[in-house]
């Protein structure tokens, strides 16, 4: 079997446990008599089984237990090694989000194996699962495999599969598993929702992210009226970051959040290594710097050498023309 651990949000499936579901259910019918099974903790809405049954699943393993109400690290983990004692799958994929890079390393801790981290690419090799994963900011690819030791444990980055086509004629069995009690030292006590209704920047389709070109805080306005425009989500650099013209929430680079969206505008950014490590595997990135010899060039799909101040209003006012047609 091939396990994925579901990533929920009020209870239903978030985009990335889609996207592993799909790689979930071709590696398993590559291989031939493997079994796809999802690992859903806590409250599921209604129906929400039945979805993952449509995205590949063939079992379900629901963990029920008041300390899954919220995300705790120690609950969480604990319900995942119970499900997968139950499921004894041959490989286990999480969500390489800030959910999952919390906790995956906990969960291969439990069961004693290693980890694959931010993966974008699997295959069958020998002796089981190979991984691959970028290193070195993006400039190389590593693969990766597991010693005899099961399951095989690895990360997914988002964004890096398509969700498959729901097929509504599937079933799959649910197992529901008790958690028990667990010793929880922390606690999720509430949420605070920012910048409106804007996807989270790891599952963004466009992100509009800007530099310390933006000079201040007030100038991100321009790239929220970019990103309202094109249904986008704000990012940001490290430098734009300590600086304090915006939350650490927008940062996007090695110490930010990896993304790996169809379009990353790169505005006022100039590229530095820790930034391009969060973004170079974009689909098409956008460039706009004064300077023409700014590294991000270097790995930019489209470049604009220019001042953003009158680029960005302009790309704006056409973006809102070529919408409205």
């Amino acid at each position: 079997m091939i396990a994925v651990v579901a990533e929920t949000k009020d209870g239903s499936a978030r985009k990335i446990t889609l996207e592993m579901l799909a790689e979930a259910r071709r590696l398993a019918d590559a291989k031939g008599g493997l079994k796809v099974g999802a690992i859903a903790l806590g409250p599921l809405a209604p129906g929400e089984a039945d979805r993952l049954a449509s995205q590949g699943a063939d079992r379900i393993f629901h963990v029920e237990g008041a300390a899954l109400a919220e995300y705790a690290p120690e609950a969480w983990a604990e319900g995942v090694r119970l499900a997968v004692e139950k499921a004894r799958p041959e490989v286990l994929f999480l969500g390489a989000t800030a959910h999952g890079k919390d906790l995956a390393p906990r969960v291969s801790a439990r069961l004693r194996v290693g980890l694959a981290s931010d993966c974008v690419a699997f295959e069958w090799g020998d002796s089981g699962l190979v991984a691959r994963r970028p290193i070195f900011a993006g400039k190389a690819i590593a693969r990766v495999a597991w010693s005899a030791s099961r399951p095989q444990v690895a990360s997914v980055r988002p964004n890096t599969f398509t969700p498959a086509a729901p097929d509504a004629s599937r079933k799959a069995a649910v197992e529901a598993i008790s958690l028990g009690d667990v010793k929880v030292r922390a606690r999720v006590v509430g949420f605070e929702a920012s910048e409106g209704e804007m996807a989270d920047l790891t599952e963004a389709t466009i992100i509009v992210s800007g530099g310390r070109a933006m000079q201040g805080p007030d100038n991100f306005e321009l790239l929220r009226k970019l990103c309202k425009v094109l249904g986008a989500t704000l990012g940001a650099s490290r430098a734009a970051v300590d600086a304090g013209w915006i939350d650490h929430s927008h940062q996007v680079g090695q110490t930010g959040k990896v993304v790996n969206p169809t379009v990353y505008f790169a505005i006022g950014i100039s590229g530095a290594i820790q930034h391009m490590a969060g973004m170079s595997s974009s689909k098409t990135i956008v460039a706009i710097n004064k300077d023409k010899d700014a590294p991000i060039f270097k790995i930019a799909s489209y470049g604009i050498v220019g001042d953003l101040y009158q680029v960005v209003p302009a790309l704006t006012e056409e973006f809102e023309k070529a919408l409205k047609e």
